[in-house]
């Protein structure tokens, strides 16, 4: 059990045949957060997954804890810009997005999924090592909508 970085086999197949719209909001989507390594998060996942009662449920044990930590179960939605073409692959880019000025909580990685649809994966991000914030505020700062950087890529 790992989170390994990767856009997730199940949206590459979805928007062939049903698609996920990231223009104008037609879709809404979300950035969950994890708090261990031992979060189960790749390739595979084809859900984001609400724990039953903020901790234990067995598919989804490891998201960030809501209780006192500034963080909301199901994490923040996302505010996405319009796809578009560097050289030949597809870009998409999100907004930052930032948990307030008393968040107090690890993060290791994430999951971007679509909340409109079902809560289908859209990629798996592990941070390369744990992220920590003590009543402060924690920010997810997305990188260029560029070919090699964007955090989507369809090449």
């Amino acid at each position: 059990m790992t989170i390994t970085s990767a856009i997730c086999n199940s949206f590459k197949q979805e928007i062939l045949v049903e698609g996920h719209n990231f223009t104008n909001g037609t879709d809404a989507f979300k950035l969950a957060l994890y708090s261990s390594n031992s979060a189960t998060l790749s390739k595979s996942t084809t859900a984001y997954t609400a724990p039953t009662d903020g901790t234990a449920d067995p598919t989804n044990t490891y998201e960030v804890t809501s209780t006192s930590s500034g963080y909301t179960t199901g994490g923040n939605a996302l505010t996405s810009t319009t796809p578009v073409l560097s050289g030949d692959t597809a870009c998409c880019k999100f907004a930052d997005t930032s948990w307030g000025s008393s968040a107090s909580f690890t993060a290791r990685g994430c999951l971007i999924y679509n909340s409109t649809n079902a809560n289908k994966a859209v990629c798996a991000i592990n941070f390369g090592s744990d992220k920590t914030v003590t009543s402060g505020t924690f920010t997810i700062q997305f990188p260029a909508q560029t070919a090699g950087n964007a955090i989507i890529q369809i090449a």
